[in-house]
């Protein structure tokens, strides 16, 4: 299964480093990535796969939240299929 990973925060160094490497201890696949810088403020897309990972998708999802709130940083873990309907027009 795939998910959609959205980050916003303030541009420090190794935001993408910590979320990546949180993503391979629990054998997510990244299969792609956007981020851009605006005004200082830091801005990602992961697009992921999920379906080999070592735990469930809602604590993937918990795990994700709570390192980005204990670094500043704002995780959102969306099911792909979830993400498209809501973007939809």
């Amino acid at each position: 299964m795939k998910a959609i990973i959205t980050v916003n925060a303030a541009d420090t160094v190794g935001i993408i480093a910590f979320i990546s490497a949180y993503l391979a201890q629990h054998n997510v696949n990244i299969l792609d990535i956007s981020q851009t810088i605006m005004q200082n403020y830091f801005v990602m897309i992961m697009l992921i796969d999920f379906e080999k990972a070592d735990l469930p998708f809602d604590q993937l999802q918990k795990g994700l939240k709570e390192e980005g709130e204990r670094r500043n940083v704002v995780i959102r873990v969306q099911r792909e299929d979830i993400f498209n309907a809501m973007h939809r027009i």
